[in-house]
């Protein structure tokens, strides 16, 4: 018995293991840094699929956790420019601004596409940066890893080992699923599809799929029936097989479209949480194609 209290007594006494404490701005990034850091890391999702990324409030409880965060792992190309300078700011959290290793941008490490030639409000929300959207090519998380496994060894030197041994485990489990995801999806290549936003800009390109249009006028602007019975005329023309939008878009638009249009709509994930299937990187991916290969 006096043995037994001894060992609690002295396991009591040992240091509780840190988590290495990361602020992600989205799903993918949270859902990268547990892949990434194991139980080593720590991982809070400031928003969830349900939420438009692009509009957010720089809540106190945002605040809260950057304040005590060791990284920020955000997409960056101005996806968060409307709430994560204030949620930064107001965090008082100096080691993770801007220009410090504690601030990670993933978009940086990725050709993004959709870069304005000049940047005209009229156009809508463009982005100065690109289609900030990157985590749905699979090729982008692969890019990214790296050089975020190498900021969490930085930000932890004691655990650099683990996170390059997760970085090189998981880079061979992608490249494996990325071959298997384009072999199942090779009949897809040339469907054209209508898209809600330009959120599936990356995966479209990845896989070989034709935007024949898009629900919105304009990037950010909500479509009026003017635009839609244009877009319907237009869908039928260039024989769109799919409508797709995202969990938080309106699904207004794309069942009016639907409905006379007799072309089917599908929810895609977007993110990790998106779908029952998808919740993590690979099922957001295999849940993706399983819902364009359903597509008549």
């Amino acid at each position: 018995m006096k043995r037994f209290v001894l060992l609690f007594l002295l396991a009591a006494a040992l240091p509780v293991r840190a988590e290495l404490r990361v602020f992600a701005c989205e799903p993918e990034w949270a859902a990268l840094a547990k892949e990434l850091g194991g139980d080593k890391v720590s991982a809070y999702s400031a928003t969830h699929a349900l939420q438009d990324p692009h509009r957010i409030e720089a809540r106190p409880s945002l605040i809260a956790r950057a304040r005590s965060a060791q990284l920020v792992a955000c997409t960056g190309a101005d996806l968060e420019a409307g709430w994560l300078p204030p949620v930064l700011r107001e965090s008082g959290n100096a080691a993770v601004q801007p220009g410090r290793p504690g601030y990670f941008e993933a978009a940086q490490f990725v050709v993004r596409l959709e870069i304005p030639l000049k940047l005209d409000r009229a156009e809508g929300d463009v982005h100065a940066a690109g289609n900030p959207h990157i985590q749905l090519d699979p090729r982008n998380l692969l890019a990214v890893a790296g050089p975020l496994a190498k900021r969490l060894g930085e930000l932890d030197a004691a655990n650099a080992a683990h996170y390059a041994a997760r970085q090189q485990a998981f880079a061979e489990r992608m490249r494996a699923a990325i071959a298997r995801w384009e072999k199942e999806a090779a009949p897809l290549r040339g469907m054209r599809v209508i898209a809600q936003h330009k959120s599936f800009s990356y995966l479209f390109h990845w896989l070989g799929l034709v935007e024949a249009g898009t629900l919105e006028p304009k990037p950010g602007i909500e479509p009026g029936s003017a635009h839609l019975a244009q877009l319907l005329t237009q869908a039928k023309a260039q024989q769109a097989r799919l409508i797709v939008r995202t969990p938080y878009d309106s699904p207004r638009p794309g069942e009016w479209l639907a409905e006379r249009s007799g072309i089917p709509l599908a929810t895609l994930p977007f993110t990790v949480g998106g779908s029952e299937r998808a919740q993590d990187l690979f099922g957001l991916f295999d849940d993706t194609l399983a819902k364009l290969k359903g597509a008549p």
